[in-house]
């Protein structure tokens, strides 16, 4: 379960980091406010994750992942570049999450 929860925050961290860019220097208050929920739910999951998850390996994954996440919305939103080479970082990205989780650590 607490994977489950660390996804959803991970998500919930793509949330705001993709909001934070409507938000256009927080001069906008409705995607502030989106973003600032986007954000304690994201630091919220984290913490109940770590009740079993060792911190690092949580930070790790929440992060991690949601870097991934977000430079994929980047590509696919924003129209940032999609170079044989940032696919590739995004993979190692994401084959390092799922050794992290195939670890066995718990």
């Amino acid at each position: 379960m607490a994977w489950i929860i660390l996804l959803i925050g991970s998500l919930c961290e793509v949330g705001w980091l993709v909001g934070m860019k409507y938000t256009e220097g927080f001069t906008r208050l409705w995607p502030t406010v989106i973003m600032i929920f986007f954000m304690m739910a994201s630091m919220g999951c984290l913490g109940l994750a770590m009740k079993s998850i060792p911190a690092g390996t949580a930070y790790a994954v929440w992060t991690g992942g949601s870097i991934a996440a977000v430079a994929i919305v980047g590509v696919i939103v924003f129209d940032e570049p999609a170079t044989p080479l940032r696919i590739a970082s995004f993979a190692l990205i994401v084959a390092g999450l799922v050794g992290l989780r195939l670890s066995g650590v718990e």
